[in-house]
């Protein structure tokens, strides 16, 4: 009997917020896999969705265009953190979707609400088959995908630390050009109208400007673990 309640409490979902280069989903991947979770990063759904349009002639200037195509391309997120795959009509997107091409491109296609509610009908529909529990990583998670989040968490960094580490991510890139990519990021990410990039009111903030990776990771699994115990 003691199993049952052990695996009940511990089927904790996590959500994890925060703007791009403040290491949510490094963070994310190592608490999942530390503490035996399902791993789900949303931004890379949105990116795949970016990829198909790019691929099938969608004009992504075009909010018509991208809310008539939404509804098309079969998104598959695969969750083990380990190994965390996205198929697009079974097509694998994992690199082809981190291109600055669809890096440009995935705000604008994001802001599209149709585009937003059938992505975030997946995640919820993800996150409640993860029957272990799952961390879920995006900018809208405690906000409007997962509300009722066991625990939510906002990841946050000086524009300088996120650029730095973005750089470090991306061979020759130049510094200045991506934070100010990054401010621009974050203006349309926080400014649009359907479910922008937000804390939460209940999230619990953890600034990582000046905490290595690893310090994060410590961090989160302490606070999921602390979630646990007073389950």
């Amino acid at each position: 009997m003691s199993t049952t309640v052990e695996t009940a409490s511990s089927a904790v979902i996590v959500a994890i917020d925060g703007p791009s280069g403040t290491g949510k989903s490094s963070t994310s991947k190592a608490v999942a896999a530390a503490l035996g979770l399902s791993y789900l990063d949303t931004g890379a759904q949105y990116r795949a969705i970016t990829w198909w349009m790019l691929n099938n002639g969608i004009d992504v200037t075009s909010p018509a265009e991208i809310a008539t195509a939404a509804a098309k391309p079969v998104i598959v997120s695969g969750t083990d953190p380990a190994a965390p795959t996205i198929t697009v009509d079974g097509e694998d997107a994992s690199g082809p979707i981190r291109t600055q091409e669809v890096t440009s491109k995935v705000s604008a296609v994001s802001a599209v609400p149709e585009v937003r509610t059938i992505i975030t009908e997946l995640q919820r529909t993800i996150a409640a088959g993860a029957v272990g529990g799952i961390v879920v990583e995006g900018r809208d998670i405690g906000t409007t995908v997962l509300p009722d989040a066991d625990l939510k968490i906002f990841l946050t960094a000086s524009p300088e630390a996120r650029a730095a580490r973005r750089s470090g991510e991306v061979k020759g890139s130049d510094l200045a050009a991506t934070r100010e990519a990054l401010i621009k990021r974050d203006a349309a990410d926080s400014g649009r109208k359907t479910s922008p990039l937000a804390k939460a009111d209940d999230a619990v903030e953890v600034d990582t400007t000046e905490l290595t990776l690893q310090q994060v990771i410590e961090c989160v699994v302490t606070l999921v673990e602390e979630k646990r115990a007073a389950a």
